[in-house]
């Protein structure tokens, strides 16, 4: 069967934007093709630094004829509607039928179409997907209409091994030199036409040469020094990177994101091995990585003992006759200044202790509606030392000194050069200032956890300090009405929640989420008036808040119970998120929330384990059948009679029959040993003692008549029925459990 075959080669495109467009130009061709209704066998993209490459294989060489019918107006309508429906189909009466259907006879259309050349459709399809692929920032050259990440060099299309003859109108070029570099055009052309032939390796293989189908074309590329394919380009670099390390003796640090990273900046890897002089080996390892990474995209390398070595490689794009020498000394000397720079900063910013710093805080806005960060701390202290008082082995010394220093790195000179390193050099600036290990610990990981994949803080102290910084935080943003909207999420809120579940939950802390809440919402609402006011002091207007006022509301800026229950729901929808990432179902989760009133996460998550391997006995299953039963009949019964049977109370003198009143009895006996066992927070026990309800329920369904002629025992039956309910709905509300 035919192949398609299209590249799209360019100037270098940005090594994060490439796997997306690799994808959605797949998308944008298939897309067209199963709109025109071309059937193919498979359709792979792929992508280099300086190419977009699509191959659809198992296209046909035309499409089969076909022939569709449409049917019209009666043949007694007016002439007025049948010649409507002539032209809307482009059709003649000539080409209609009248055919019976049994209600009278109407007109057919009958539309004959013949085979469509799939080269005649590839031009289109081509323009189209250049046209709409979008691109996070893209840019326009010359007088070209086209926007492109970079500008285009050449558009390479090919099928059925023959070059496909077409091109991309996008506007007059200007004729100045120097600006159609980007595209083939010339003085009067107004289009880009495609070719067959592309070009190799910018340096190793710059010639250009023919190509005639994907196999071709990718054997050709390989010998012009280009591997099309990222997934063997990466493996490459393993692999020659695992080869220089192990001749060193040592390992190369796992960094699956800055090797992914590499890959799309090289076309031919050639993986080299560069010293990192010792006068640098004392900074701190996290800065060394750090330079290496963030700046130059080095691999790291680590001794037999895990520690950070003096080695490092780069990923080269070259092959050189001295075997890479200059380029690996060349990337010495860059790392060097880099160094160089940071053991400035290292030395600098120990000249003055953390501290001393703090007050600097103070000229930082942290938002214009909530003051400084200084005035952040001053209530992240506060919140954090309530917090330790619920955390086993949180000194509140200790805490209080972190929380006052965890941002006073952020105006060292370290943090303002690397910024990822942010609470990691506020611990090295603090152990070095004779701080204890506890809040130099705390410092670092406050900002944690910050993603699935980020170690969760366990050290009492850094618990208390790093909730404490992520529920004023959100805390901040309800009160200011900067909720998540949608897939907006600008100041990260989200992962904020899940961070304080996971600190909560990971640590199987017994914190009473609500009321800190509260505390973060009326400390948010302090800053917004103190902001505000402020705010006016400047403006010459309002006289500002005068020293020693308590500040305890922000009147306009939302109700504090207003906020706390939206925070709250805002932490069930994220609990139900992990939860569901954990497998558990969905319908158990809202069972167990609709009961409402909690706010322990961790009595809360038992809860719904509990519930799980209740309802997997056959003891939780048919007693959720049974509950279904009763409470439709009941619900039914209360429709039909205007009265509400539920809470109503239970006439025990009525209960005439054995079946009835062992489930009365045992209803009563089942409620007293759940309470006690969720008093206990032992719901096992509550939900064994659900589970004998099972067989008095079976028995009253077999052998009691609900509906009795007896107005009086009618009404009490369905009262015991309600009460079934009342019961299961005590540990969770079963209506929602689907089954």
């Amino acid at each position: 069967m035919p192949e398609l075959l299209i590249e799209l080669l360019s100037e270098e495109i940005p090594a994060r934007m490439q796997a997306r467009a690799a994808e959605e130009l797949k998308k944008l061709i298939t897309d067209s093709l199963k709109k025109d209704k071309f059937a193919f066998a498979r359709a792979e993209s792929y992508v280099t630094p300086r190419r977009l490459t699509l191959v659809v294989d198992g296209l046909p060489a035309t499409t089969e004829d076909s022939r569709e019918e449409k049917r019209g107006p009666r043949t007694d309508a007016p002439q007025k509607a049948i010649d409507g429906f002539r032209k809307a189909h482009g059709v003649t009466l000539d080409q209609c039928e009248i055919r019976d259907t049994g209600k009278g006879e109407y007109w057919f259309a009958v539309i004959e179409k013949g085979g469509q050349s799939t080269a005649e459709i590839v031009p289109l399809l081509v323009e189209t997907a250049l046209f709409n692929l979008t691109w996070p920032t893209s840019m326009r050259w010359g007088n070209s209409s086209l926007t492109w990440v970079r500008p285009l060099q050449s558009i390479l299309v090919v099928f059925d091994g023959k070059l496909v003859k077409g091109s991309i109108q996008h506007g007059t070029p200007q004729k100045i030199a120097g600006l159609n570099a980007g595209l083939p055009l010339h003085p009067g052309e107004q289009e880009t036409i495609f070719v067959s032939s592309t070009v190799g390796h910018r340096f190793l293989a710059p010639d250009s040469f023919e190509v005639r189908g994907f196999a071709d074309y990718k054997k050709k590329l390989k010998a012009a020094k280009v591997i099309l394919d990222p997934a063997e380009r990466r493996a490459v670099i393993e692999k020659q990177a695992k080869q220089k390390a192990t001749r060193a003796k040592l390992a190369v640090r796992d960094d699956p994101a800055l090797l992914d990273e590499v890959t799309g900046l090289v076309e031919w890897p050639v993986v080299l091995m560069g010293r990192i002089e010792d006068q640098f080996m004392d900074l701190p390892p996290e800065v060394l990585t750090t330079s290496m990474r963030a700046h130059q995209k080095y691999l790291a390398l680590t001794d037999e003992s895990g520690a950070l070595a003096n080695r490092f490689l780069v990923v080269a794009n070259m092959e050189t006759a001295d075997r890479g020498k200059a380029i690996a000394a060349g990337n010495e000397r860059v790392l060097r200044a880099r160094l160089a720079d940071a053991r400035f900063f290292w030395d600098q910013d120990r000249k003055m202790p953390l501290a001393a710093r703090a007050p600097r805080l103070g000229q930082i806005v942290f938002h214009a509606k909530l003051g400084t960060l200084d005035e952040k701390i001053d209530r992240v202290q506060a919140l954090a030392v309530e917090i330790a008082g619920h955390i086993d082995g949180a000194d509140k010394d200790r805490v209080r000194s972190a929380a006052r220093l965890c941002k006073a790195d952020l105006v060292t000179g370290m943090v303002g050069e690397f910024p990822e390193l942010q609470g990691i050099m506020g611990r090295y600036y603090a152990l070095a200032d004779g701080e204890h290990a506890e809040v130099a610990e705390a410092i670092a990981e406050h900002y944690a956890p910050q993603g699935p994949n980020d170690t969760c803080p366990s050290a009492p102290v850094s618990v208390a300090l790093a909730l404490a910084d992520k529920i004023y935080t959100l805390a901040c943003f309800w009160v200011i009405d900067e909720k998540p909207t949608g897939s907006k999420d600008p100041y990260a809120l989200r992962r904020a929640a899940l961070g304080v579940i996971r600190l909560i939950v990971e640590n199987g802390l017994r914190l009473p989420l609500r009321s800190f809440l509260e505390r973060g919402v009326n400390y948010a609402s302090n800053s917004v008036l103190s902001a505000s006011q402020e705010a006016a002091k400047k403006k010459g207007g309002s006289q500002a808040i005068g020293a020693g006022t308590t500040l305890t509301t922000a009147s306009g800026w939302g109700d504090i119970d207003t906020n706390v229950l939206a925070l709250l729901d805002f932490f069930a929808d994220r609990l139900k998120v992990v939860l569901r990432e954990r497998g558990v179902r969905h319908d158990l989760i809202a069972a167990v929330f609709a009961v409402g009133g909690e706010d322990d996460l961790v009595r809360l998550l038992a809860r719904v384990d509990a519930l799980a391997a209740f309802l997997k006995t056959d003891d939780g299953a048919h007693l959720q059948v049974a509950y279904q039963r009763a409470a439709n009949i009941v619900r039914i019964e209360e429709k039909r009679d205007k009265l509400r049977y539920h809470g109503a109370e239970l006439a025990i003198d009525q209960l005439v029959e054995e079946a009835e009143r062992s489930l009365g009895m045992r209803i009563f006996d089942s409620e007293v040993e759940a309470e006690k066992a969720l008093m206990a927070e032992n719901f096992t026990a509550a939900m064994v003692a659900l589970a004998k309800l099972r067989k008095p329920v079976d028995d009253f369904f077999d052998r009691v008549t609900v509906n009795t002629e007896n107005p009086e025992l009618r009404v009490n039956r369905l009262r015991l029925l309600a009460r079934i309910g009342a019961t299961l709905d005590r540990v969770a509300d079963f209506s929602k459990i689907e089954g």
